[in-house]
């Protein structure tokens, strides 16, 4: 069993998030949908010193129903055998390896099988935007569900963003759509667990 930190996991990112409204069929059962479509946040995140762990991401996750606001991890690349192990183990968050390259705002994940998506981000000027402050993650665990509150300090920023989708992958239901919005989340501040 790999070793990991007991949680909370206390982590500094920088990050890049984009959302998108798709239809709530193609993504899962439980997002909360609104004629039909739901929204999709994805995010390339590198977490870095001086949080406990350094390492890459890239994740998929929709709004469910909950006391405060409340997201399902649906998909999630990692390139740490040690968040891999945690994820799952601590919060049940269906973390996968991946191949994971960042560069300058420039992304790219692919698996052994195939490429899952590229994406490259442009600051755009604009006022910040306000973020929730305080959400939870739901899971499930085997019929189980795993809710996991999350704190963060977030000073997002408006960005352009230029995705490629693999239309066969497992981001497939993302393929020739465009992102309404995307953010840059520089120094994000998280404190992930109870």
């Amino acid at each position: 069993m790999t070793a990991y930190p007991p949680q909370p996991w206390n982590l500094v990112a920088d990050a890049h998030v984009s959302i998108w409204r798709v239809p709530a069929r193609e993504v899962h059962p439980g997002a909360l949908s609104v004629a039909g479509h739901t929204t999709v946040f994805t995010a390339w995140i590198a977490y870095r010193e001086p949080g406990q762990l350094s390492y890459h991401e890239l994740l998929a996750a929709v709004p469910v129903r909950g006391k405060r606001t409340t997201c399902t991890i649906t998909r999630i690349w990692v390139d740490s055998e040690v968040s891999l192990a945690g994820g799952r183990e601590l919060w049940a968050i269906p973390k996968d390896l991946a191949a994971l390259q960042f560069t300058d705002r420039t992304y790219t994940a692919a698996t052994a099988d195939d490429w899952i998506a590229t994406a490259a981000f442009t600051p755009r000027p604009g006022s910040p935007l306000a973020l929730p402050s305080r959400f939870d993650v739901l899971q499930d665990r085997e019929g189980t569900p795993v809710r996991t509150p999350v704190v963060a300090k977030i000073r997002p920023g408006l960005a352009a963003a230029d995705w490629a989708v693999n239309a066969r992958g497992p981001l497939g239901h993302l393929a020739g759509r465009r992102p309404f919005l995307s953010l840059a989340l520089p120094a994000t501040e998280l404190r992930f667990g109870a």
